[in-house]
């Protein structure tokens, strides 16, 4: 068993597309319309959906807004230089809510970025990461 993909509910899917794919360097794997329940799938991720997890984004049609509940967290994606990546994301437009750093009461080296619709990304630089997270 593995786990095949995480579903994120997005307003724009245009927008959303060009933060993952632009300034997160994913993939567009493949993107559906089903215009008989109004809905529209696009799946990004850095492989193969047949050999790692990857994201889905779900664009409804008639829905304006979504709460971001209580219970999500964030996504984890490692980086093999944490500080060139938040800059390369500022630089591009992107939203770095915590900078580079040691995480707190630990030492792997980590930050926060936001997507367009508030979802927290962690970034955790690979070569310093620890049984920290």
């Amino acid at each position: 068993m593995r786990i095949l993909h995480t579903m994120l509910r997005v307003r724009d899917l245009e927008k959303s597309l060009a933060f993952y794919t632009e300034i997160l360097g994913m993939n567009l794997l493949r993107r559906k319309d089903y215009s008989s329940g109004r809905f529209t799938l696009a799946f990004v991720g850095y492989g193969k959906e047949s050999e790692s997890t990857v994201l889905e984004l779900t664009h409804n049609w008639d829905i304006v807004n979504y709460e971001i509940g209580e219970g999500y967290g964030h996504i984890a994606i490692g980086v093999d230089n944490i500080y060139s990546t938040c800059n390369f994301i500022s630089e591009s437009g992107g939203h770095v809510i915590r900078e580079p750093g040691p995480m707190k009461h630990g030492s792997t080296i980590i930050a926060f970025v936001e997507d367009p619709d508030g979802y927290k990304i962690e970034l955790i630089q690979v070569n310093s990461r620890t049984d920290d997270v």
